[in-house]
């Protein structure tokens, strides 16, 4: 994967490494970004070369500050479905 992706994910020896690449926006979760992990979960759930999965967030502020609040926000106020799309991921 590219640096631009919102999730870098890759594999070290045994270990699936997902790494939440928005530190400027303190890592917090887009849809996209759920989806992604749990595509790459799901691949890692079912094979054996990979033992264990570490999650990590870019930068130095933190690991995730949660979903990102505005893009609910936004969507909630426009009559949107994607925030029942993103709690339901």
């Amino acid at each position: 994967m590219t640096d631009e992706a919102d999730v870098l994910v890759h594999v070290e020896g045994r270990t699936g490494r997902l790494t939440l690449n928005r530190p400027k926006a303190l890592n917090a979760l887009s849809h996209p970004m759920v989806l992604r992990v749990e595509e790459a979960l799901t691949a890692w759930r079912g094979d054996p070369a990979v033992e264990a999965v570490v999650v990590s967030g870019a930068g130095e502020r933190g690991l995730c500050a949660g979903g990102d609040i505005r893009a609910i926000h936004d969507d909630a106020k426009a009559g949107g479905t994607a925030s029942a799309d993103f709690w339901r991921d």
